[in-house]
This record gives C-alpha cells, sequence and structure tokens, in this order.
C-alpha cells in the first residue's frame, strides 16, 4: 500500500481543523451513524482546545483513499493518507518544528480575505527548510470580502521572499470552502453553498504531488520518536514516522541518542492510527507512522534502530524561547486551602513531565529559592501551561513575564517581533498612539475598505501586555498576529503605562459598605463578600501611586442616629480579569496566586512595613546606580 505524509499548516483561524473533519467525514472514517458525523473541530479534542476555539497540539490520524469499499468496486488500490494537524498560534510553533519532520508533503492554507499572516510566513519557512513538497489551498472562497486572486498573489511574493531554491516555487493552488467541505482546480465564478463540489480534487492532488513514503523497506530500521503520548494501560507512548526498514512487534531495537547506543529493547506493543482510534498491528511499514509502547525510556528527539544499524537520525530543531516567568509553592496566607499539590516537589515533578513533549518550553531551577524558572515562546504560551497545571489541581505563585536578553559578540540584546495589526477605520489613532508609546516602528501599512492592516517592527520587552490593551481599546474588534524576528541590540524601554494597585491592609471579609466608599478611588476586582488578606490587590486606582485601603471595614451598628442614614450607594460591578489579564497586569512588585478555585494578585511584600523598606532600598540603588 502506498503511503503520504502530510502536515497541515496555516496561521491561526485559517481553516485547518475544520477541513481536517471534511476529510475524515468524506473518506467514510467515520459510520454514519457514528456522533462525529455531525461534530465539528474533531481533532480539538482538548478541553482547552474546546474553550479558546484554537489549536494548541499537534495530532495525527490517517484516512484512505478511495474508501476501501469503493476501492474494491473499482478494482483500485487504496492509499493511506496519514494527516498530522498543527497549531497556527506563533507560540505553539514548537509544535510544527516537532511534528513537521514526519511529513513529506506540506498543505499551506490561507484565508481568502485575510491573506498571509506572520504564522504563515513562519510555517512556510519551516516547511521549505524540510524541504516539503507544498500544496497552496486558498479557503473560505465563500466569505463576503474574499479576494482570493489578490491572495494568490501575495502568497506567490512570500513564497519568492523565502525560497532558497526553484523547486520551492513549484506548488499547486487549489480553492476550497472548508466548511462546505468543497475544494476546486480553479476558482468558481461564484460560489454557493448548494454548488456541486468535494474534496475529490485535494485528494487526487495529493496523490499526484506528494511522494510515496512507502519506500526503503529492504533497509535496516530507523524511527525519529517525535511525540510521546500517555495511556493508563500499557503506560508510555512514543509516536514517530518508520523513515526506512519495518517494525515489528516483539522485535529488538536499539535506542539511539546522537550515534549513541543508550540501550537495546523489545517492542512489546504497536500501533498505527486509523481515523483517531488506535489499531495495534504487527507491523508497520516504512514511511507509516506507528506507536511504540512498553519502552519507558524512549523520549522525543531520541531514533530507535536495529541493533545492527545503530545510526540516529538528525535531531529535531526547536527555536528558543523568548519569554520567562517564574513558577514556585504558593506562599501566600491562603497557602494549601485549595490546591491539591501545593509543594516544592510536586511542582518540579510537573515541569519536568511537562519537559518532555513540549519541547518549546525550558525549566531551569532558581537557586536562590524553591521557585523554577519556566521560559516559553510567548504570553500565551506560559498562560496554557498555568491553567493546565490549575486544572490539574496544582496551587503555585507566578511571577511576571519577562524577556529573556542574551549576549552576542559583547552587546546585551534582546528579542523583537513583527506585529500586525488588523482595525477599523475608527480606532486607527488609537493603535497609533499606543504603539508610539511603546517604541515601535511602522514598516507598512495598507487600507482595505473600512480595515486597516498596520506592521510594527518592536521590542518583545515592549510587547507584554500589550493584546489585552488594544481589544480594550479597540471594543474587541483589533486582530492581533505577531512573528519573531531574532535578537538586536537593546533598545529603549517603555515608561510603565499601568496605573497604581488598590491594596488591602487588613485581613477579613469585604463589604458593600467600604467597596462604596473605595469605587470612587479607583476599579475593584472582587466583589462584597470576599475573604481577602494583607498586601492582596483588590483593584487598580485612578492615578499612578498604590492606595492602601480597608475593604473589610463594617458600618458600625449604633443606637444613634446620623444625618447621612438610610442614603443609598450603587455598587458598581467588579472587574474580573482572566489568567492571560492577569499576567498583563501585575507589576514586577507582585505575584500571581494560581489555584484551581481563584486567581489572586498580591504584592510580594504583604506588610506595609515590609513594603515600604524595600521601596526605599530600591530607591536607594537606583540613585547610586
Amino acid at each position: 500500500m502506498e503511503i503520504r505524509n502530510i502536515v497541515i499548516i496555516a496561521h491561526v483561524d485559517h481553516g485547518k481543523t475544520t477541513m481536517v473533519d471534511a476529510l475524515l467525514k468524506q473518506t467514510h472514517t467515520f459510520r454514519d451513524n457514528q456522533k462525529e458525523m455531525s461534530e465539528t473541530l474533531i481533532m480539538d479534542s482538548n478541553e482547552l482546545e474546546r474553550e479558546k476555539g484554537i489549536t494548541i497540539l499537534a495530532k495525527n490520524t490517517s484516512i484512505f483513499y478511495p474508501p476501501p469499499r469503493k476501492a474494491s468496486e473499482g478494482q483500485v488500490k487504496t492509499t493511506k493518507i496519514n494527516i498530522i494537524d498543527t497549531p497556527g498560534h506563533a507560540d505553539f510553533g514548537g509544535e510544527v518544528e516537532r511534528t513537521i519532520n514526519m511529513a513529506s508533503g506540506a498543505v499551506l492554507l490561507v484565508d481568502a480575505a485575510e491573506g498571509p499572516l506572520p504564522q504563515t510566513k513562519f510555517v512556510l519557512k519551516k516547511a521549505m527548510q524540510a524541504g516539503l513538497k507544498l500544496i497552496l489551498i486558498i479557503n473560505k472562497i465563500d466569505k463576503r470580502d474574499a479576494r482570493p486572486m489578490e491572495v494568490l498573489q501575495e502568497v506567490e511574493n512570500l513564497f519568492l521572499e523565502l525560497a532558497e531554491d526553484d523547486s520551492s516555487l513549484e506548488f499547486i493552488t487549489l480553492f476550497a470552502v472548508g466548511r462546505d467541505g468543497k475544494a476546486f482546480y480553479t476558482l468558481p465564478q461564484t460560489y454557493s453553498s448548494d454548488m456541486k463540489g468535494d474534496f475529490v480534487p485535494f485528494f487526487e492532488t495529493v496523490l499526484r504531488e506528494i511522494p510515496n513514503s512507502a519506500v526503503g523497506e529492504e533497509k535496516p530500521l530507523q524511527m525519529l520518536i517525535s511525540t510521546l503520548d500517555y495511556d493508563s494501560y500499557v503506560g508510555r507512548l512514543c509516536i514517530g514516522k518508520v523513515n526506512q526498514g519495518t517494525l515489528k512487534k516483539n522485535m529488538n531495537v536499539a535506542l539511539v541518542d546522537q550515534n549513541k547506543i543508550i540501550g537495546s529493547y523489545k517492542v512489546q506493543k504497536l500501533y498505527t492510527t486509523a481515523g483517531l482510534n488506535r489499531q495495534e498491528v504487527e507491523t508497520v511499514p516504512s514511511g507509516d507512522i506507528g506507536t511504540i509502547a512498553g519502552i519507558p525510556e524512549l523520549t522525543i528527539g531520541q531514533t530507535v534502530c536495529d541493533p545492527t544499524f545503530p545510526e540516529s537520525l538528525p535531531t529535531i530543531a526547536v527555536e528558543e524561547p523568548t519569554i520567562k516567568i517564574t513558577i514556585g509553592p504558593n506562599t501566600s496566607p491562603f497557602a494549601g486551602r485549595e490546591g491539591k499539590y501545593s509543594t516544592s516537589r510536586q511542582l518540579r515533578e510537573r515541569l519536568m513531565k511537562e519537559i518532555e513533549t513540549n519541547l518549546g518550553l525550558r525549566v531551569q531551577d532558581d537557586v536562590q529559592t524553591s521557585k523554577f524558572v519556566v521560559a516559553g515562546r510567548g504570553e500565551l504560551h506560559l498562560a496554557i501551561l498555568i491553567e493546565a497545571m490549575r486544572r490539574e489541581g496544582y496551587e503555585m505563585e507566578v511571577s511576571k513575564p519577562q524577556v529573556i536578553y542574551k549576549t552576542i559578540e559583547g552587546e546585551i540584546c534582546e528579542p523583537y517581533e513583527e506585529v500586525t495589526i488588523e482595525v477599523d477605520e475608527e480606532f486607527f489613532g488609537l493603535i497609533t498612539e499606543e504603539m508610539g508609546k511603546r517604541k515601535a516602528a511602522m514598516m507598512d501599512m495598507k487600507k482595505d475598505g473600512k480595515k486597516t492592516r498596520l506592521v510594527y517592527k518592536i521590542a518583545t520587552q515592549n510587547l507584554l501586555g500589550i493584546r489585552n490593551s488594544l481589544l480594550t481599546k479597540t471594543k474587541g474588534t483589533a486582530q492581533f498576529h505577531s512573528y519573531f524576528l531574532g535578537y538586536e541590540p537593546k533598545g529603549t524601554k517603555m515608561e510603565t503605562i499601568r496605573n497604581g494597585a488598590l491594596i488591602a491592609v487588613k485581613p477579613g471579609t469585604s463589604f458593600n459598605y467600604s467597596i462604596g466608599k473605595i469605587q470612587e478611588r479607583g476599579t475593584l476586582f472582587i466583589p462584597a463578600g470576599v475573604e481577602v488578606y494583607e498586601g492582596m490587590v483588590v483593584g487598580i486606582a485612578n492615578k499612578s501611586d498604590d492606595i492602601e485601603v480597608n475593604i473589610c471595614k463594617a458600618k458600625q451598628l449604633t443606637n444613634n442616629r446620623s444625618s447621612g442614614e438610610g442614603v443609598s450607594a450603587t455598587i458598581i460591578s467588579p472587574t474580573t480579569l482572566t489568567l492571560e489579564q492577569s499576567l498583563d497586569f501585575i507589576a514586577e512588585d507582585e505575584l500571581l496566586e494560581v489555584t484551581p478555585l481563584n486567581l489572586r494578585i498580591r504584592k510580594k511584600w504583604l506588610a506595609i512595613s515590609t513594603r515600604r523598606v524595600e521601596s526605599r532600598r530600591v530607591r536607594d540603588v537606583e540613585n547610586s546606580s
């Protein structure tokens, strides 16, 4: 049987997972009465993926074309197509880098209205570096503002910019509406949802253009591990592509890393993917993607070889992280109340487990404390990790995100990013003002109807916290995307633009009586009836300085009637911050307390006297320098 391995790559929200839904359904991967036939975003099985509407983890599935039943009727050979669905968000680029080596071809999806965006450039560059055969699909041609031929020209320019040899410029273009499950060789003059069509043009193009991976079966076994999974019954599962040879059940194999033999093992169980399910098999042929169970020592980047041919394949190269935070045991007065796992040892075990599969993540021990320095590809990358740990019952405190500096040729350098912002014309002035405050340099500006697309170059340090700021200023309408450019000499850091905090000075329970008076001085984060502690941030002030408030002060009940008795006060609903907003909000002298039930912002030094001593010390250090 011939095998085609393809990876589907695109910018976020350009329709990768929706397209995979149509491919699975049209090849009769499910029975007509299976629940998956009525579902959408089938591959986004993770709870966080469902909630946020984005793909976080790369996953593989497989289909057969023509479907076995139809193939037997027409006496045609069935081809197995392994499909790898990848994330489109820049923060999860490590998932693309980790899995792209399993493919021999790439399908690049581009939105017919938005055109190529920063992550399109990133994934296309990785596909070209891997030498993959490319198929371009202009998706969502049914959009009212679709401009497919203009977008095609923009993508061609992007190919010219990134191509390192002429072979990268040879690609087939299809037009599609992934939601309706239709693809076309040529752009229809007018598209309507009731016109005839299916994904046969796509399948035929894959069979014709993507090379067959089922080659080299007579050679010694080589298989690079690209993904790890876990099954409660058989333990660790190691997934990868058999580059050459045949992998067999009960076969003796050598585990090799950088041409050094780590050990010899027996393959106890062997699986391949059929649709969304794993099927136990006796052999995995060359070119197929297989899963090995029963070898706990296996990890990503290692090579499974024939013992007589212990030669490792090239390791998986992943770009270095640019943002870091500190995660440590919760030290607030409420520590241990709400979490199931709260010790330094438990946090360490969880973080070590994470870096086995999350190649874009780095974890180091903080030598001065019992905390851990966790580095990732962006704020969202780190926020997803914290949210996952929180839902598993972990309790921790987290510092403000900071950029990772490097010394290159004796000069301190910092990461820079290319930022693309698409916004309505009425908010154009607000965007330019915000980016000016953040020391960003405008690289390009395009106007399309009532929309304006702005491209900036900006230091990552000055980019922190911008996403929520832009969404607030544009009433949630701005679209924001970034692309990592590299390290350049350290530039000017922007001034602090956040107001001061409202800080609780006494522990207790918040009362409406005190809230009614405090809300005039700022915006509160908590309602009445919430337990607080000294040093906890309960809101943001209307001015730049921190304000200490007693939110636990109750009305004094006496028999004497005062002149203000009976006067009502309207209580404004508090502002509730999400995890990402909280990470953006916290200042250098603050921490985020994360528990399975609550998010609390607090000062590093809880007591007023300690804070004042520390602020004087910091001021003296700054003056002396």
